[in-house]
């Protein structure tokens, strides 16, 4: 066991503050990962304020991490000592079920082991990448590219991933017509990979502020969904929209958007229910779906689509001891677009 320093919340709601935990000793397949830097997600505020279920705590956030391995088991084959690799939002899982093997672990039918706030195998918590080291089994490890910065690097961990898998599985390409509702953390990384992908881009905000920013993301079209017209000027327009957003919306309206099979995809996941009429769906045989993350092997595969079209996520890099006011401008939408924590500042 080695003690690390790390950022925690003691207790649900109350501030993070500095602290020290306990990593576990490297074993055979295990790397340690010098800690570079570690992205705020919307989904750490969710749970170290026991917004989606209750939380153990003391809660070590953080599943966008960027680092450098310092440390190898003598089992370890894929990496060595002074690779770059990134860890997301999971660290383990059965590895036995239909869905492990087909390269789907964050579907794992036992439950995937979070990066933080779960038990992992041996019923000890998880602590996540507010801290300077992990150690991770090297099959949970992903590479980052010499092409992408570790900082720009370190949202797509989940930012990245949780728009690439659904743009993937519903084949976001040339010809087709994307919706991006939301450009946040998530909405932003999402706008680059579709139009990196070949599909005609639409940003879908409450309000046109951040129109110029959209663009340059490489959104086409930008829409204000506070504006009512905007609900029949784009009705039957779109084959997918990728809702990113973790607040409910009117998902009737948003349907009456898609064309006919068409898809409107949840990877924003609301505190609260949300509800639709089935008649939404029923005129133009539409879908509305949700997706996670991805599993290890398309993580990659992102990681690598991203390197190779020259961008990773715009962020703003902040010290260890601005992660609670990062936390309140998060959630006053009042960051462009993920924060990242410089970890040497812990």
């Amino acid at each position: 066991m080695t003690t690390v320093p790390a950022y925690a919340a003691p207790s649900a709601k109350a501030p993070l503050e500095r602290t020290t935990i306990e990593r576990r000793a490297v074993g055979e397949f295990d790397v340690l990962i010098d800690i570079k830097f570690a992205g705020i997600c919307h989904s750490d505020i969710h749970q170290a304020r026991d917004g989606w279920h209750e939380g153990i705590f003391p809660m070590v956030p953080g599943h966008e991490i960027a680092g450098i391995v310092t440390e190898t088991g003598p089992g370890v084959t894929k990496f060595a000592v002074g690779d770059r690799v990134g860890v997301g939002c999971m660290v383990d899982s059965c590895r036995e079920c239909d869905n492990c093997k087909a390269g789907l672990e964050q579907y794992c039918l036992d439950g995937n082991t979070g990066t933080y706030n779960a038990l992992d195998k041996n019923g000890d918590p998880t602590y996540g990448g507010y801290s300077t080291h992990i150690v991770v089994d090297e099959n949970y490890t992903v590479r980052i590219p010499e092409g992408l910065a570790l900082d720009e690097a370190a949202p797509l961990l989940c930012a990245g991933i949780t728009t690439y898998s659904p743009l993937k599985h519903w084949k976001a390409g040339p010809g087709k017509k994307v919706a991006v509702v939301g450009l946040g953390g998530l909405g932003h990384v999402g706008v680059k990979i579709a139009h990196a992908l070949g599909a005609e881009v639409t940003v879908l905000s409450q309000t046109l502020k951040k129109r110029d920013d959209g663009l340059k993301l490489g959104a086409d079209h930008y829409y204000a969904t506070g504006d009512p017209k905007t609900f029949e000027d784009l009705a039957g327009t779109f084959d997918i929209i990728l809702n990113t957003v973790s607040a409910p919306l009117d998902i009737d309206a948003y349907l009456s958007l898609l064309r006919t099979d068409g898809a409107l995809v949840n990877v924003g996941a609301p505190e609260e229910p949300v509800s639709l009429n089935v008649f939404s769906l029923l005129g133009g045989r539409k879908s509305f779906s949700g997706s996670g993350i991805g599993g290890i092997r398309e993580t990659q595969e992102m990681l690598d689509f991203c390197a190779g079209h020259g961008f990773g996520a715009e962020i703003e890099l902040i010290a260890a001891s601005e992660i609670n006011e990062a936390y309140e401008r998060v959630l006053n939408s009042d960051v462009r677009y993920r924060f990242v924590i410089d970890t040497a500042t812990i």
